[in-house]
């Protein structure tokens, strides 16, 4: 009944009704992705569900969910309306995962569009935009050191996807496993995986090859990395130089060339001895720097690995092919320009729930409309045009909250405690050691063969003892 008597409804006034449930009846459209090899969706049917209850409306173009796993039917049972691809275009709200090409780029007039934009890349894209009054949110460009932006973090999010994917792809080439194992034929060493860039990708890699069994290495140009890497269990590779490579939000910056020089005398030493080369350093908006020279590919074992994540810039590693796998002499050479898409399932879930944690924020309270809030730093660190205008790129003012409470001062760390502290800690311990004898005794008088308790202990000590040393 209620669906006949929908169809007679003015498409204003049933706008309104879904109004007063969040979100103003906002239309979100998404398209399927262009790119050939790009196999992501912007959002998962488990999130076009959380945005019908807060009264969104989602147009799915039909297949656009296929490349990643998901159906229309499954689109349509989580409340989607499957619509061709210029009904999708039409809604207020474009969400992509890539950038529009410059066909899907003129659908966007007086709308909004949501993705990675990569702004200070497609210049062009940019103004193109400007021209139509659309509003342009760059997903890649959010604010990272923003402590609840973590929740919107694409990059972060898809970079760990990646991070994890090229140890799979390095695991698949290499011709020896990870770990070390020991048969009767003989003895067969761990292989050893050099890991350039610690950031989410980075340390998602160290922390699988080190499951498989992998001695593992680390190496960044930022110097505050090293604690990340040391954290997952790897060495640190460490330049002699007095630079540190730690850039603005969270990212690496442009090193000098006396850097590059020290950096490229450590690691032509020190690549021989690597079985696999994962690098992931990229510079927002640059070209990839190279940290891995032909000649330092062409010190390493044969059957080694080089997988490149920085492959779309251009590559870290001089024989990357964006795209290819290539051998060069001995040498395995990965450079896939979307390693993300080979895991697409997992990618587009985690894409699609920063998509939807950004939307839901996005909604006035007090209102329940959804609103493109200036005031709001997650939000206007994405925003690079806004009905038309050219936005300045978001400068955090002084005293905002970041991700990491400030730490205590070592003069604070070091504070010598009170004797009233020390006379309560003796006394703490001392109630504690007490209850646990009289415990230990009250347990012993109800054991047949008491005598033996004694046994027992000493048994436990030597467990405990021999746990230590070994």
């Amino acid at each position: 009944m209620l669906r006949t008597v929908s169809n007679y409804l003015n498409p204003s006034k049933y706008r309104l009704l879904q109004s007063k449930r969040g979100l103003q009846g906002l239309t979100i459209g998404v398209p399927k992705e262009s790119i050939a090899g790009e196999e992501r969706v912007a959002l998962v049917p488990l999130h076009v569900t959380k945005l019908k209850k807060v009264g969104a409306i989602v147009n799915i173009e039909s297949g656009a969910g296929l490349g990643s796993g998901y159906t229309n039917d499954q689109y349509a049972k989580a409340g989607a309306n499957i619509v061709s691809g210029d009904e999708a275009w039409k809604s207020e709200l474009v969400a992509k995962v890539r950038p529009p090409n410059d066909a899907e780029a003129r659908k966007i007039e007086n709308r909004t569009i949501l993705s990675i934009i990569q702004p200070r890349v497609n210049t062009q894209l940019v103004d193109q935009l400007i021209s139509q009054k659309a509003t342009v949110l760059s997903l890649d460009s959010l604010l990272r050191t923003l402590s609840r932006g973590q929740a919107f973090d694409v990059l972060s999010s898809q970079a760990n996807v990646a991070g994890y994917r090229a140890v799979i792809e390095a695991a698949h080439h290499l011709q020896r496993p990870f770990a070390g194992q020991m048969t009767a034929a003989g003895k067969i060493q761990p292989a050893k995986v050099l890991v350039v860039g610690a950031g989410v990708a980075g340390l998602a890699a160290l922390q699988l090859a080190k499951k498989k069994g992998a001695i593992t290495y680390g190496f960044d140009v930022r110097a505050a990395a090293r604690e990340q890497v040391e954290s997952c269990g790897a060495k640190f590779l460490e330049v002699k130089s007095a630079e540190d490579g730690s850039g603005t939000g969270g990212y690496a910056k442009e090193m000098s060339k006396e850097w590059f020089d020290a950096a490229e005398k450590m690691l032509l030493d020190e690549c021989k001895n690597f079985d696999v080369i994962i690098t992931t350093a990229l510079i927002p908006g640059k070209k990839a720097p190279i940290l891995i020279k032909k000649s330092m590919v062409e010190v390493m074992p044969p059957g080694s690995v080089t997988v490149d994540l920085a492959a779309p810039a251009g590559g870290n590693v001089e024989t990357t092919v964006p795209g290819k796998v290539v051998q060069h002499g001995s040498v395995t050479c990965v450079g896939y320009t979307n390693m993300e898409s080979r895991m697409a399932s997992t990618a587009s879930y985690l894409f699609s729930g920063n998509v939807t944690n950004l939307l839901l924020s996005m909604e006035d309270k007090a209102t329940k409309n959804y609103v493109v809030n200036l005031e709001d730093p997650a939000v206007r660190s994405i925003l690079w045009v806004n009905k038309g205008e050219l936005l300045p790129p978001y400068v955090p003012p002084q005293g905002t909250p970041m991700s990491t409470p400030a730490k205590k001062t070592e003069k604070e760390a070091k504070k010598p405690k009170t004797a009233e502290e020390i006379q309560k800690e003796y006394y703490r311990n001392a109630l504690f050691t007490t209850a646990g004898t009289s415990s230990a005794l009250g347990l012993a008088s109800l054991v047949p063969n008491s005598p033996m308790m004694s046994t027992f202990a000493l048994s436990c000590w030597v467990g405990k003892l021999s746990s230590i040393i070994y």
